[in-house]
């Protein structure tokens, strides 16, 4: 696995014939430190790997059905696996997690440029919105796979619209969605439909819900002041 760490290396001063220099060095050090070494190093493709067009990051949530949940909770709880940068460090995370039909409870997992949060209110995602298919059980770990390939070999050729995609493991049923930066975009959105569909092998019949987060964040508002009939 490629690991994300804190470089925490940095020069230190030997010198104790001048207590005076040493203090207004050391101070000067401290304040120059956060930007100077808390550095995370970049992650980027070994030698002889196959290079993605973008770095993706792994997350993974899990919360409490039934619980209001506030965008500060939520972020809280969202949890970053790794992120990878080639095709070879995608197999390497992906073939130690777990499948999503094997996910018990309210699970989630999400699949993100580099710096995107999986968060409506992300600056990558405020505008945007996602395309939403509800799977009966059994379904979820194929299509998620399919899913993530598909988004990684740019299969949608959309341009820099793709997000990210979240598979949702409820207890009745799972859902998979697909972020996008532009929700006013109806060509964007329509293309991205109709190659989901195409990807995922989807009977022609199968609803297909699109929703801007603009009306997410509503729903959660609504609901948690209790306003929802």
């Amino acid at each position: 696995f490629i690991r994300l760490k804190d470089d925490d290396s940095g020069d230190h001063d030997q010198n104790e014939e001048n207590n005076t220099q040493k203090d207004s060095e050391k101070e000067k050090n401290d304040r120059e430190k956060p930007q100077s070494t808390t550095k995370r190093k970049a992650v980027v493709p070994g030698p002889a790997e196959h290079p993605l067009q973008y770095n993706y990051t792994f997350w993974y949530s899990r919360r409490t059905p039934g619980r209001p949940t506030s965008s500060q909770s939520y972020e809280q709880n969202i949890k970053q696996i790794g992120t990878f940068a080639s095709v070879e460090q995608f197999w390497r995370f992906y073939s130690h997690m777990v499948r999503p039909g094997d996910l018990t409870g309210h699970s989630d997992f999400h699949l993100f440029k580099e710096g995107i949060k999986p968060m409506w209110e992300d600056d990558a995602n405020k505008n945007g919105g996602k395309w939403i298919i509800r799977l009966r059980k059994g379904l979820a770990s194929r299509c998620w796979e399919n899913l993530i390939l598909a988004m990684l070999g740019e299969q949608f050729m959309v341009g820099e619209e793709i997000c990210g995609a979240v598979v949702s493991v409820r207890f009745q049923e799972d859902i998979i969605s697909i972020w996008n930066k532009t929700a006013s975009d109806q060509a964007t959105t329509a293309r991205i439909r109709d190659t989901l569909r195409r990807v995922l092998n989807l009977p022609p019949n199968t609803i297909m819900e699109y929703k801007t987060h603009t009306d997410s964040i509503k729903y959660v508002w609504w609901r948690g002041a209790g306003l929802l009939l």
